[in-house]
Order: structure tokens, then C-alpha cells, then sequence
């Protein structure tokens, strides 16, 4: 499995989980685990999710979801599980 961590912040606007979630249908990308909270205006979304049946580069795709972030108005960012866990070892 190709597990990758997707983070989603921002102020919350109509349409972030539909759009985040059909680029990864499409994409062949499944949803593992899915944790999403609104603070007020602000949106925080966490996605674990399986990246082995991508059918383009990792490096595309996390570009292209950066590129759907900015055209909502929110900063989506990919990992990979291994290094995610790396950054965050205590």
C-alpha cells in the first residue's frame, strides 16, 4: 500500500471536500481515513488515503491538488506516510 497524508486549511468555502474528493475518484486514489473540522470560518481537513493505483507521478498529483487548493482559496498539502511521520516523531 502507498499510504499518503492529504491536509486541507483555509477559510471554509462551499464545494473543498466535493472538489479534493472527485480529483481522487478520478484519480483511482482511495480514501482510507477522513477527519474534517470547521473552527468558526476556518476549514481543517485530514485524509489518509492509498495512492497505488495513481495513474500519474506523485509529484503531478500532489501539484495538481495544490493547484485545487489555490483555486478555493485553501492550502491542500500530500506526504507520504513515511515522511510524515518522520517530521512528526517525537
Amino acid at each position: 500500500m502507498n499510504r499518503t497524508i492529504i491536509t486541507v486549511v483555509g477559510k471554509d468555502t462551499v464545494g473543498i471536500i466535493a472538489k479534493v474528493c472527485t480529483y481522487l475518484a478520478n484519480n483511482n486514489v482511495n480514501i482510507l481515513d477522513i477527519s474534517q473540522t470547521i473552527v468558526q470560518e476556518y476549514f481543517n481537513m485530514m485524509m489518509i488515503v492509498d495512492m497505488s493505483k495513481l495513474n500519474k507521478p506523485f509529484e503531478q498529483a500532489s501539484n495538481e491538488l495544490t493547484n485545487i487548493g489555490q483555486e478555493l482559496g485553501v492550502q491542500v498539502k500530500c506526504q507520504r506516510e513515511e515522511i510524515f511521520d518522520k517530521m512528526h516523531r517525537i
